[in-house]
């Protein structure tokens, strides 16, 4: 067992690079700024009179500095620098009252009284449903805020029920809200992206009632970090390119593909497969494979070989539509372990399209911990090889950049096996590391998993 430190990726920003995201951008503007497709971003508003004029007051104010968090730790909580063409963030935020859609408390009220909570969550969703696919079809913007009020706010956190997303809220965000997800699944046919803003976070005021069971009131995110989230996400949604790995000019161009599992609604299957496929400008799309079966010798969920090369084929496919050309290099990372089949399955898919190099990674979450020296959990980058075929990562830990570990719970490591490499388990972690840092909705770096895993689950 050897472990060592590595080195915190660099991410390249439009005029140069740096290893923390809200720095980079302040220093260096997004990497696409010159001629981005979001630098004047049209946005929509659908909400109460309230919660619009809540949001459009915000967004004004955020064309100002926002300014950073008191605290110990200013790369941690750096300022929001303000939106707009000045700044090096080099973009605008514009709404305006032809591109607003109300939906006022009376309309939602009589139907949270529905004594079936999924189905008062349900005709509510319906409701913005329809005012973004009217934004969709008659104004011309880019994306739509879309901004519950306070009455919604209130009945999806009365109880654990129901839940919901709460942009802004410290902690883990991998929950599966009904009227967040519900709401995003449906406005996929409108064809304009959507960003939920609940009143939290453009007011600190109208934060979270406890819910039952909770001893602490959640935490918000300070107002700058607040800012720089939604701001972003903006930024990419509306077709904009934030950020991305840095390459070198030796580098090989290199497809990255995340493969996860899901059950199917009827039930009749039991595991169903999805890729993420990420290109070099670190955009993703969805590839949809074949069922999976869960295997008795080892209880987890694997592809046949003929899934397999139906899955890895239309990444490359999808790659090729893309770039009118095949990358040198395929990195693949699945949540449960490689079988005979599918490696045989990958690599002929792999074959086919005369792929110079591929790896195949199993990424899980660890159980094992390591410890350091004084009070403080091992830094992010460290890296553990157990065995020939078998790492530990931290993504998560202390941030030599923060100089403090930003976390509230003792970190996990990643574990990864690497059952075909083409490269050293080394550059395969560090690959890793970077990969955790392309999540374009949180500006905050230090990611647990890379967007490969993270976007395939979700």
């Amino acid at each position: 067992m050897r472990a060592i430190l590595l080195q915190e990726p660099e991410l390249e920003f439009g005029t140069g690079r740096h290893v923390d995201i809200r720095f980079g951008l302040m220093a260096h503007g997004p990497v696409d700024f010159e001629n981005s497709p979001a630098s004047r971003i049209r946005a929509g508003i659908v909400g109460s009179p309230e919660s619009i004029e809540g949001v459009a007051n915000w967004i004004g104010k955020c064309r100002g500095e926002i300014e950073a968090k008191a605290s110990n730790y200013p790369y941690l909580f750096p300022k929001f620098p303000g939106c707009n063409q000045d700044t090096n963030l080099k973009f605008t935020v514009e709404v305006g009252t032809t591109s607003f859609r109300e939906i006022l408390d009376s309309q939602i009220e009589p139907l949270l009284k529905n004594p079936s909570r999924a189905a008062a969550v349900e005709t509510v969703a319906k409701l913005f449903l329809a005012e973004i696919e009217y934004l969709a079809s008659s104004q011309k913007v880019q994306v739509i805020i879309c901004a519950p009020p306070m009455l919604l706010f209130k009945f999806l956190a009365e109880e654990s029920g129901v839940g919901f997303k709460e942009s802004g809220a410290k902690g883990d965000s991998s929950e599966a809200p009904d009227f967040h997800d519900w709401l995003k699944a449906h406005a996929m046919n409108a064809g304009v992206p959507i960003q939920v803003v609940w009143p939290s976070t453009y007011d600190e005021t109208k934060s979270l009632p406890k819910t039952r069971g909770q001893k602490d009131k959640r935490q918000l995110q300070d107002e700058a970090t607040r800012a720089w989230n939604f701001h972003l996400a903006l930024y990419y949604k509306a077709g904009g390119v934030p950020w991305r790995m840095s390459r070198s000019a030796t580098d090989m161009t290199t497809l990255y593909v995340g493969v996860s599992f899901y059950r199917a609604l009827e039930r009749t299957r039991l595991q169903t497969s999805m890729a993420q496929v990420f290109n070099e400008r670190g955009e993703g799309v969805i590839v949809r494979g074949g069922t999976a079966k869960l295997c008795k010798d080892d209880m987890q969920v694997h592809l046949d070989s003929a899934s397999a090369n139906q899955l890895m084929d239309g990444a490359l496919s999808q790659y090729k539509r893309e770039h009118f050309t095949m990358p040198a290099r395929i990195v693949l990372h699945k949540t449960s372990s490689f079988d005979a089949a599918e490696i045989e399955g990958f690599k002929s898919a792999i074959t086919k399209h005369s792929i110079h190099s591929a790896d195949l990674l199993y990424v899980s979450h660890a159980d094992t911990r390591a410890f350091r020296d004084g009070v403080y959990p091992p830094l992010r980058g460290t890296y553990i090889n157990l065995e020939d075929h078998l790492h530990l990562l931290y993504t998560r830990g202390s941030v030599e950049f923060f100089n403090v570990y930003p976390g509230m719970y003792v970190p996990h490591p990643l574990r990864f096996r690497s059952d075909h490499l083409s490269q050293s388990a080394v550059f395969a972690a560090q690959e890793l590391l970077a990969l955790t840092k392309m999540n374009w909705s949180n500006t905050q770096f230090d990611g647990l998993e890379p967007i490969t895993i993270r976007a395939a689950r979700q």
